[in-house]
């Protein structure tokens, strides 16, 4: 129940710039100092996010002042992170995965689904809006935060209220499960299996001398730079006008599905023209948007809104934890092939549908450093991460919510 004497201290968009960057600053100082957060490689946006958001929620109920961020920079951020990741999928690339890639992204689609029944059963259990359910399914744990925000907001436009900060809390602590259960998994599976690296029929020397070619030179250069930031703007700005095109026809989507269009559309043009964008310089601006929107996203968390929801939040994570455990063993680890490469692909994907592409390729870089290289599995799981998942995601949703609606009414 809100305090009558409650005061609202409204910060501007600059405002909660500089505190998210001070956010990540902390976070990065923790995890340093804490072997845990460390070792399960939680980003600093997470661990000094949730500090803040726990100060925030101290300064409120102890001082009677809740403090709001304007988000509109946030906002634009997701924008520009999601370009970057459209940037990266060229077809030249995409079709080096092969076979492995193909099979992947259908184990991927059919993940999805069974995700989203197991969240939708849940809400069900609990007597919630189905809506709910989706929340607590592959919009937060595969889609991560930025899917989350996102399609938070959509549903708390249609009257799920606290939708964002459930589907936030979901994200974060799916990025912590994943982390915490793609190694084991992992190794489980080499160690049962004896599996032990091979050739993985997979030649990643090309694409490497490429990209260093693409590149070109380390360091600073005012023009790649600014070519950077005007192919990112083009991309926000076209992703825009394809929204607001789609709305007027009836098609609801994302705003970060469609900059992430364009930002592939533009990349493979730039591939037929022999023109390959600069990858480095991308990256940049993608790794800075999305630990500055992930900060902003989590210190702005309002969780005395989940505290009615706290033993549900954490039943349905533990629940899709035991789903994701059962289907990486016996439905992704099968389907890839049951080798070493398989075990490390798997690993990946238990981090991938909890959490987000980085978990993904944490796990894998913790068992690839004990156990020997997969050049298979660094190849083909984050093409799915960056690319596939989030197509893939927005589809289910969107098929989701039709079938939602369907039966509500």
């Amino acid at each position: 129940m809100q305090n009558p004497e409650l005061t609202v201290l409204k910060l501007g968009p600059e405002d909660a710039l500089v505190i998210s960057i001070v956010v990540l600053f902390l976070g990065a100082f923790i995890n340093r100092k804490v072997r845990f957060l460390s070792e399960n490689y939680i980003p600093p946006a997470v661990t000094g996010g949730l500090i803040c958001s726990l100060i925030v929620w101290a300064i409120r109920d102890l001082g009677n002042v809740e403090i709001q961020f304007d988000l509109r920079i946030r906002d634009l951020l997701l924008l520009v992170f999601f370009s970057t990741v459209g940037l990266s999928a060229t077809l030249r690339t995409l079709i080096s995965g092969g076979k492995a890639l193909v099979i992947l992204v259908v184990v991927a689609a059919v993940f999805l689904v069974v995700q989203d029944i197991t969240g939708v059963l849940l809400a069900s259990l609990f007597g919630a809006h189905p809506g709910y359910g989706l929340m607590g399914g592959s919009v937060s744990f595969a889609g991560g935060h930025g899917t989350a925000i996102a399609w938070g907001k959509e549903a708390v436009a249609a009257g799920l209220q606290g939708a964002s900060e459930v589907g936030i809390a979901f994200a974060t602590f799916g990025l912590i499960a994943g982390g915490l259960i793609g190694g084991p998994i992992g190794g489980r599976l080499i160690e049962r299996y004896g599996l032990k690296p091979g050739d993985t029929g997979t030649d990643t020397t090309a694409s490497k001398s490429n990209d260093a070619g693409a590149t070109g030179k380390q360091g600073y250069d005012l023009y790649r730079v600014l070519m950077a930031i005007l192919v990112l703007t083009v991309c926000v700005v076209l992703g825009r006008l394809v929204n607001r095109f789609l709305f007027n026809e009836g098609v609801l989507l994302p705003g970060f599905l469609t900059s992430m269009v364009v930002g592939i559309a533009i990349a493979n043009l730039g591939d037929l023209l022999r023109l390959p964008p600069n990858r480095e310089t991308f990256d940049n601006f993608g790794d800075v948007s999305l630990n500055i929107f992930l900060a902003m996203s989590l210190m702005s968390m309002k969780l005395w809104t989940l505290g009615d929801a706290a033993t549900a939040i954490m039943l349905v994570l533990i629940v899709q934890v035991l789903v994701m455990t059962g289907f990486a063993l016996y439905v992704v680890f099968r389907a890839m092939g049951r080798n070493y490469d398989a075990a490390v692909i798997t690993a990946g994907f238990a981090g991938l549908g909890l959490g987000a592409t980085p978990v993904a390729i944490a796990n894998m870089n913790a068992l690839t450093s004990r156990f020997g290289p997969s050049a298979k599995a660094f190849l083909i799981v984050p093409l799915v991460g960056a690319f596939f998942i989030d197509i893939l995601n927005a589809i289910t949703i969107k098929f989701f919510i039709a079938v939602i609606s369907r039966w509500l009414i």
